[in-house]
């Protein structure tokens, strides 16, 4: 059966990530590139209440209080709200959906609460259970932000500091997010994402550069 195209942004807080998908977006719209957009968690829909209740802290104040498994599933429930909500019968008559995060993220922040020797299990169960369980499409790219821990801590905290909003339970523990790297890390190389480094020959790469390599990946893959 034809289907559309999906392609996904995915990165670690701090790796710029949503900065990159704005820009993204506002080229594909300057180019005509006829698109929808779609941006995970869905905070403000009631199909994301346990991903708040979770990231709260109202299920316990670390990420490993709650097993990499059930906490996949309130992400994977709010996804499966959004595609029979929103984009569902746009993807499947053909549409391009372009997506900031996706099942990708369950691979990379929950995936990290486990041993190394128990990621490739996890991925496979994490893509039986969206793309074949719960019949959510699978990406035709994964674009991922591959950024230092130092520099995602430095981006996070000064966004924090501006913006006012309290760090969730991911957020505020450096520790978690150096193993979601760690993680990121092995599942890019297990599902084949392409990277897009943070840095070259040791200093930050220029926004605008890394949004041209972003693009010309996306064109190439339409």
């Amino acid at each position: 059966m034809a289907h559309g195209k999906l392609i996904v942004l995915e990165g670690i807080d701090g790796s710029g990530k949503s900065s990159q998908y704005r820009r993204l977006c506002q080229r594909m719209e300057q180019d005509g590139i006829d698109y929808n957009h779609i941006v995970f968690p869905r905070y403000e829909q009631e199909s994301s209440a346990l991903i708040r209740l979770y990231l709260a802290g109202r299920f316990g104040p670390d990420p490993g209080d709650v097993n990499p498994y059930a906490a996949s599933t309130f992400y994977a429930v709010d996804r499966f709200a959004s595609y029979r909500e929103d984009w569902g019968r746009i993807y499947e008559a053909g549409g391009l959906i372009l997506s900031d995060r996706y099942t990708t993220s369950n691979a990379v922040h929950q995936g990290s609460k486990l041993p190394e020797e128990q990621l490739p299990a996890f991925f496979e169960w994490l893509s039986d259970l969206e793309y074949g369980k719960m019949g959510l499409p699978e990406p035709d790219l994964v674009i991922y932000l591959d950024v230092d821990l130092s520099t995602a801590l430095a981006r996070m905290r000064r966004r924090q500091s501006e913006s006012g909003v309290r760090a969730d339970i991911h957020e505020k523990n450096a520790a978690y997010l150096e193993r979601c790297l760690r993680t990121a890390d092995k599942a890019a190389d297990y599902y084949g994402w392409l990277r897009i480094p943070f840095r070259k020959n040791g200093a930050e790469r220029d926004v605008d550069e890394k949004n041209a390599q972003i693009y010309q990946l996306l064109l190439e893959h339409l």
